[in-house]
């Protein structure tokens, strides 16, 4: 075959073109029947690189095995000297120079001395990202705005819980007022932090849309200092509520025939027994609790960057007890970068709050337009006898035969005083 040079281009003569397509046939013909001999080595058919399984599987979703990948770091021993008319061949390509850096494996000197500072490429950054922007805020959004239908149905349907017996005006003491401080400090604290939360969340995709860029940047620069500074109120308001209230929350054979009967939230004229807390209420607080927990942990390790991580030691026991495997989770990583902990401290502060936030909207509900005398409670901290016997008849017996205890006791006194 002979090529003629014509400037920039080569020519190739049609009879001779006819040839090399003949023998370009036969050697890939060649190549392809010593490629189906080695089917059950494909991975060293294609140098160590991914097979056409890999593609399919990463495109559809699928989680793959990329030790392979992992591994193929290079080898600077058997690289060429330097001095060497080809240098250092067959030593680290750049493909190889960028997986180390992508994994982690490279050995990095910086000049800071951060946790995460030698990290120069976050391999699980995008899927975090994407699944922020996709699911997370997708399946946190709609289960917000069907709490709210539910609410909004039931309210239609049974409408307000009133006072069967009507209003005594004799009130009762039900909660003091460092009770009540705690419990509005919680809430207070806990409702600043949702919609800075959901601002900052959402900002992108609904808020800059209508105000646009620049009038959305101080508002969340001002959401960003309320979230973080209102988690320690948070904290301090759950600290309070555990404090004074975990007596009174503990399950008692009670609560079994209050959740039987629906604690009187679907009939009208029924009105389970109940102590200070009702099944119901004692539900909520725990939930409360260890949702508040949860998320007051996650997000200290979410405002100390690096400094708390909590799931590398968290999915360690969880494999131990064989948790995700018996839910077909398979084996959690045990080892993870730090850039990876923040990763799924985010993912899991916005998953509890999310869940946390509709039960508290059923709670707010309850609490105010849905039952009558409900929102004393915490307003003044007296109720209407006649609303504290419908809703928790066990705890105002308490509370009269304390008082007729005490008035006795007195008697006793003044009758031994005159003797």
């Amino acid at each position: 075959m002979i090529y003629k040079s014509k400037g920039n281009v080569m020519a190739v003569r049609p009879a001779n073109a006819y040839s090399f397509l003949l023998v370009s046939l036969i050697c890939m013909c060649i190549g392809s029947t010593g490629a189906i001999g080695q089917v059950a080595d494909e991975r060293s058919v294609t140098g160590g690189a991914q097979t056409l399984e890999d593609i399919l599987a990463r495109q559809q979703g699928k989680k793959i095995d990329d030790q392979f990948r992992r591994g193929a770091l290079g080898n600077p021993e058997v690289a060429k000297d330097i001095t060497s008319q080809l240098g250092t061949l067959g030593g680290v390509s750049n493909s190889e120079i960028f997986r180390a850096l992508r994994y982690g494996q490279s050995s990095i000197t910086v000049s800071s001395a951060g946790p995460a500072d030698d990290v120069i490429i976050q391999d699980g950054g995008m899927r975090w990202l994407q699944l922020r922007r996709g699911a997370l805020a997708e399946y946190g959004g709609n289960l917000l705005i069907v709490t709210l239908i539910v609410l909004a149905v039931f309210y239609a349907i049974r409408g307000k819980i009133r006072i069967d017996g009507g209003l005594t005006g004799v009130k009762i003491v039900r909660f003091s007022a460092l009770e009540r401080f705690g419990h509005w400090l919680l809430a207070g604290s806990f409702i600043l932090l949702g919609l800075t939360g959901l601002l900052t969340l959402f900002g992108r995709t609904v808020i800059i849309p209508l105000i646009g860029r620049d009038a959305f940047a101080p508002v969340a620069l001002a959401s960003k200092w309320i979230h973080n500074n209102m988690a320690w109120a948070f904290m301090l308001g759950l600290i309070i509520v555990f404090l004074f209230w975990i007596i009174e929350n503990f399950p008692n054979r009670h609560d079994v025939r209050w959740l039987l009967q629906g604690g009187g939230l679907f009939s009208k004229g029924v009105h389970p027994p109940a102590r200070k807390f009702n099944a119901g209420q004692k539900i909520i607080f725990w939930i409360v609790i260890i949702f508040g927990a949860s998320i007051s942990a996650s997000g200290l390790s979410l405002l100390f960057p690096f400094e708390l991580p909590m799931f590398a030691t968290t999915f360690h026991h969880l494999n131990e007890a064989g948790i995700p495997q018996a839910i077909g989770m398979g084996t959690l990583p045990e080892e993870l970068t730090p850039h990876e902990e923040m990763q799924y401290a985010h993912l899991w502060h916005s998953i509890v709050a999310f869940a946390f936030m509709a039960v508290i909207l059923a709670h707010i509900y309850l609490g105010s337009v849905g039952m009558q005398g409900a929102f004393d409670a915490m307003s003044t901290g007296e109720v209407d006898r006649q609303w504290a016997k419908e809703h928790h008849g066990i705890w105002v017996k308490e509370l009269d035969d304390k008082a007729s205890s005490g008035a006795q006791s007195g008697e006793t006194g003044k009758a031994a005083t005159a003797k």
